[in-house]
């Protein structure tokens, strides 16, 4: 492999570097609404079980754990899109060796594959969060309903 071919063949793992670098700030903004949610949850329930509002204790942890749910499903689109991106890099590392030793070649094929599945994989978990995130919205509103109907109930020990 030439000098120049060397160079051309940098380009896709470059652009792909690049890419997964924008998924991941996309990933983690959405992992930190997450949190933040996770943490306000927590804090009302915490509160509600201060207060003897044992009902709406447990109405909280049910959106805690559905909340939980989604957190697992963006943390794994975080895991293996940045595993491909490390891929990535390890392609162009693997690249540069191949003017020494041509057989690295076929050893970067072969991680450039693995790395684009594991992106693959990652971006199927980041559509399945996507996707249950307005159901939580919906969930989330349910669950301020049944909030203010338990508050509403005069004489019941919550």
């Amino acid at each position: 492999m030439t000098q120049l071919e060397l160079f051309q063949a940098f380009v896709a793992p470059a652009i792909f570097i690049s890419a997964t670098g924008l998924l991941i700030l996309s990933i983690n903004t959405r992992l930190m609404g997450i949190v933040t949610r996770l943490r306000a949850f927590h804090r009302e329930k915490h509160l509600a079980a201060l207060a003897g509002k044992k009902q709406e204790a447990l109405v909280l942890q049910a959106q805690i754990d559905s909340i939980q749910h989604r957190a697992g499903k963006v943390k794994n689109a975080f895991f293996y899109t940045l595993l491909g991106g490390i891929g990535t890099m390890i392609t162009c590392l693997m690249l540069g060796l191949s003017l020494y030793a041509p057989q690295a070649l076929v050893i970067a094929v072969l991680i450039f594959v693995l790395s684009l599945l594991s992106m693959l994989v990652g971006m199927i978990f980041y559509i399945s969060e996507v996707a249950i995130g307005l159901s939580s919205e919906r969930e989330e509103g349910q669950l301020y309903e049944l909030i203010d109907a338990l508050s509403e109930q005069p004489g019941e020990t919550r």
